[in-house]
């Protein structure tokens, strides 16, 4: 949920136009950055990247040129590592953002300096390190910075109850990945605390053409928050003339 103090006067002069949005425009928004992957991914002009602070980085730059030319968009701006609302030590990887606009969802207003969608990105598989724990799209044993662990703690999007999750897989296949985090998730059921069999993924699609799979998901969180629901868009990377046997 949007907070309530993102409630401000407005001032001529400050911000050239108001939107007005149903909280049902964020799966709109979803769908956009979704269609937008695979373009993304293909621009022959995008230098192939591997790190996830580097493909993230050129993601927004194209979403950002995407939503300036979009019917409907063009109020959005997105930028990434943006501090956590509450959590202002914590940094999400990807926000949407309103742009040169005052954008009301459900009677709430949002300025550029507030958060419309929080996205968190992550690389399938985890890069190996010392301190790095492959089921970290899940959890990680070793730290907090479990991609969905984060979310149901609430130390991301605690004001929200839609997130997205960006998955980069760079091998093997989402139904590869959608198998393997199924596992993970089963095993944490009744072995780590506030995680259960209703945390797992859902499909919603998967396209053979574009090697884009969606996915959804509903989680639990602490401190009293709300359930928050996931979209997982995941975007194999690899190039089109590599998958060859």
């Amino acid at each position: 949920m949007l907070a309530d103090s993102f409630c401000y006067r407005a001032h001529s002069g400050t911000l050239s136009k108001e939107v007005h949005l149903a909280a049902a425009s964020l799966y709109g928004l979803l769908d956009f950055i979704a269609d937008e992957l695979p373009r993304w991914r293909d621009r022959p002009e995008r230098e192939q990247k591997t790190a996830e602070n580097s493909l993230t980085s050129q993601l927004c730059a194209h979403l950002a040129s995407a939503a300036a030319n979009a019917t409907g968009w063009d109020f959005l701006q997105f930028r990434i590592e943006e501090p956590d609302e509450q959590y202002n030590g914590r940094k999400i990887d990807l926000v949407a953002a309103p742009r040169a606009a005052i954008v009301w969802i459900d009677g709430r207003c949002c300025y550029d300096f507030h958060t419309l969608l929080p996205i968190e990105c992550k690389r399938l598989p985890t890069p190996d390190g010392k301190n790095r724990d492959e089921r970290e799209y899940v959890i990680s044993g070793k730290s907090s910075t479990g991609g969905i662990q984060r979310f149901k703690a609430g130390h991301h999007a605690a004001e929200h109850t839609l997130a997205g999750m960006i998955g980069y897989v760079q091998e093997h296949t989402g139904a590869f990945w959608l198998d393997r985090i199924t596992t993970w998730i089963k095993e944490l059921d009744g072995t780590c605390a506030g995680w259960s069999f209703r945390d797992l993924l859902h499909t919603e699609s998967d396209n053979p053409t574009t090697r884009l799979s969606i996915y959804h998901s509903t989680h639990t969180r602490k401190n009293d928050l709300s359930e928050i629901e996931l979209r997982h868009l995941w975007i194999e990377m690899r190039p089109t003339d590599s998958l060859a046997p």
